[in-house]
């Protein structure tokens, strides 16, 4: 999809990836609606961003959400592309992990893009086409220690923007997953870490990437109408790996 002169909404766009997504599609001669809880970071970033829309709306609230997307497409008269980036990360051994913590970080990085896809799926219908991206995480193709709750929200996301092209495709709306790993952002100082845990060394085997790195990863997989979005090759061959694993384990016992 050529991103020029399309109307997008970048969720949790006031920092880290979603700001440099904002800021790229822009650049491109999109027009993007900023979505995120700060109204005076939105505010201050709309500044910036010609043609853009700040609308602060919390993304755990259902009727936030549903009016956030009312607003852009009162505001624009169409809605082209959804990039849902908001989200907050949630360290924990399984043991010790938070129910209540869970279920919160489950109503953000689940939940809200859901409930956003849910309400621009038929404006994109009665358009005649649109696309929406989900950005997940690169630990949805892992299995890392204390990582179990927040992977496997992010795993459950892949899986819904997954299916959902697979509905969709009649309609002429792409859905694609992208799976970010260690990002030069705030995401880790923002990531909720249980007390008393002895969560070992921090940093990534792997270099950290800049957003705006991760952000034209994004435009190229918009581009591309890709379905998954991997900012590194290791990350596509991890991924087709583990494909072949649960196709072998699937496969029926022939005697």
């Amino acid at each position: 999809m050529e991103v020029h002169g399309k109307i997008v909404i970048v969720t949790g766009a006031s920092s880290g990836i979603g700001r440099a997504i904002a800021k790229l599609l822009t650049d491109k001669g999109a027009k993007v609606a900023l979505v995120s809880r700060s109204r005076d970071k939105l505010e201050s970033l709309s500044k910036q961003l010609p043609g853009s829309l700040a609308v602060p709306a919390d993304m755990t609230k259902y009727a936030e959400i549903r009016s956030m997307v009312e607003q852009v497409k009162n505001h624009y008269g169409r809605i082209d592309i959804l990039i849902n980036s908001a989200g907050q990360g949630y360290d924990a051994p399984v043991e010790k992990t938070n129910i209540d913590m869970f279920h919160r970080i489950f109503e953000l990085d689940v939940v809200g893009p859901l409930i956003a896809m849910q309400h621009v799926i038929p404006i994109m219908r009665n358009q005649g086409g649109g696309m929406i991206v989900n950005i997940s995480s690169g630990t949805a193709l892992m299995h890392l220690a204390n990582m179990a709750a927040y992977s496997s929200l992010k795993r459950a996301l892949a899986d819904i923007s997954l299916t959902a092209r697979e509905e969709l495709k009649a309609d002429n709306i792409a859905v694609s997953v992208a799976y970010p790993y260690s990002t030069l952002t705030d995401f880790e100082k923002n990531t909720i870490k249980e007390p008393d845990v002895d969560y070992g060394e921090e940093g990534a085997p792997f270099p950290a990437d800049t957003a705006e790195y991760v952000a034209q990863k994004v435009l190229e997989g918009i581009e591309k109408e890709d379905a998954e979005i991997f900012p590194h090759e290791w990350m596509g061959k991890l991924a087709g790996s583990r494909r072949i694993q649960a196709e072998i384990s699937d496969a029926p016992i022939i005697p």
